[in-house]
């Protein structure tokens, strides 16, 4: 017996932002007095409230703005430990180059899967409550063939989004020995992982110590492209290198971090189809430069912001803190700043259904209490945004 079709009116929206310019002003879509009619989990209807449809259940938001719910499109959240102390260090002028990566690893091998299980339900919980409906998630602080394996299977009880990073950086007991650490993550640990991840990743940075040159992340890239995974890169953190050209050149969905670029990455970025995702948390914790968006965006290359929530470099599940910064450092206008947000991070996890309130999409609404988009920048740190589902559960759509 089939279940009855529920729809649901969402109305009293002061301000909606579609992201499509064709259902209302501008290249957010903007329409005021607004409502939007959902129908089993998915958009069926938006426009002025004067031409709502009729449905079987009504929610009034009370003259607040609705926005697609937010598409983070970089976390790495499956660990285990505390790099307070590092966060610490760098404040007083410490340099980063992803060495404490080890210590999270020795800290996330050394956890039971509750324990892991528990802090990452935590903060997917945060993202939540600050708006964020699709977030995808790495592993990456195990780098053995088994943690690498189980830091997957709890990613995909929280989202299908999961990126396997077995080569985030060279383990301590293959120090001196890259080749045969790349020759485990490409074989065995690629094995065991492609069955569980979607993506995969490399952290290409020649600039450090810890991480891959060009040549190693290719032989990462491809042996998982040749395992159906789709490609990301980590690419031109703490100086210029082939990330950026390397992911455009094998078709990569995203190259993330984008902060030393030269005039041949953008031209190569503006020439293919890798979405830029940038991730100013980064840069704000770490007292880097952050990334030229502006530059990019001149470029036409397409640009996503995303949070790199992570223990060492960017402890922050606030995409709205994000947009702030990106607003404030690069040189971005709130209405880019949004869509990078939201449309962007869809285009970078290629995913058509999210990032977007466009009838067929998915029902990921996310309330502003205040009556414009604009607050989300112009007021920094201020708890302004949840997920709207249909249930009004508060639950993203991903789980």
């Amino acid at each position: 017996m089939n279940r009855p079709r529920v729809s649901t009116l969402v109305t009293g929206i002061a301000e909606l932002v579609t992201n499509d310019p064709a259902a209302g002003a501008g290249p957010l879509g903007l329409v005021a007095d607004a409502a939007v009619v959902v129908e089993d989990g998915a958009v069926a209807w938006t426009g002025s409230r004067r031409h709502a449809p009729a449905a079987d259940a009504r929610i009034d938001v009370g003259g607040r703005a609705v926005v697609p719910g937010f598409v983070d499109s970089h976390t790495h959240l499956v660990f285990a430990g505390d790099r307070a102390a590092e966060f610490e260090a760098r404040m007083a002028g410490a340099r980063y180059d992803g060495g404490g990566i080890s210590a999270t690893v020795a800290a996330t091998r050394s956890a039971s899967d509750d324990v892991l299980r528990g802090r990452l339900g935590g903060l997917v919980a945060e993202l939540r409550g600050q708006g964020t409906t699709t977030v995808e998630v790495k592993s990456g602080y195990g780098l053995t063939v088994e943690d690498e394996a189980r830091c997957l299977r709890l990613a995909a009880e929280v989202t299908p989004e999961t990126t396997f990073l077995g080569a985030h950086v060279v383990p301590a007991e293959y120090a001196g020995r890259t080749e045969d650490y790349v020759a485990l993550v490409t074989g065995p640990m690629l094995d065991a992982c492609a069955p569980v991840a979607r993506w995969i990743d490399v952290f290409c940075e020649p600039a450090s110590a810890h991480a891959f040159d060009g040549a190693a992340a290719r032989a990462v890239l491809e042996a998982g492209r040749a395992r159906g995974l789709q490609l990301r890169v980590h690419a031109n953190q703490l100086a210029p290198g082939p990330g950026v050209q390397l992911a455009v050149e094998l078709g990569a969905a995203s190259a993330d971090h984008c902060t030393h670029l030269t005039d041949a990455d953008v031209d190569a970025l503006a020439g293919g189809t890798t979405v830029a995702t940038l991730l100013p948390g980064a840069e704000f914790s770490t007292r880097s430069p952050y990334p030229d968006a502006r530059r990019l965006l001149s470029a036409g290359v397409p640009v996503a912001l995303a949070t790199d929530c992570n223990p060492g470099s960017s402890f922050t599940t606030s995409m709205p803190f994000c947009i702030a910064l990106a607003v404030r450092e690069m040189g971005m206008t709130p209405v880019e700043a949004l869509w990078a947000a939201t449309a962007g991070g869809a285009a970078a996890l290629r995913r058509p259904d999210v990032g977007h309130l466009g009838p067929g999409a998915r029902a990921d609404l996310a309330v502003l209490d205040a009556p414009s988009y604009r607050h989300l920048a112009y007021r920094p740190g201020v708890p302004l945004v949840r997920a709207l589902l249909p249930d009004d559960s508060g639950r993203p759509a991903d789980s």
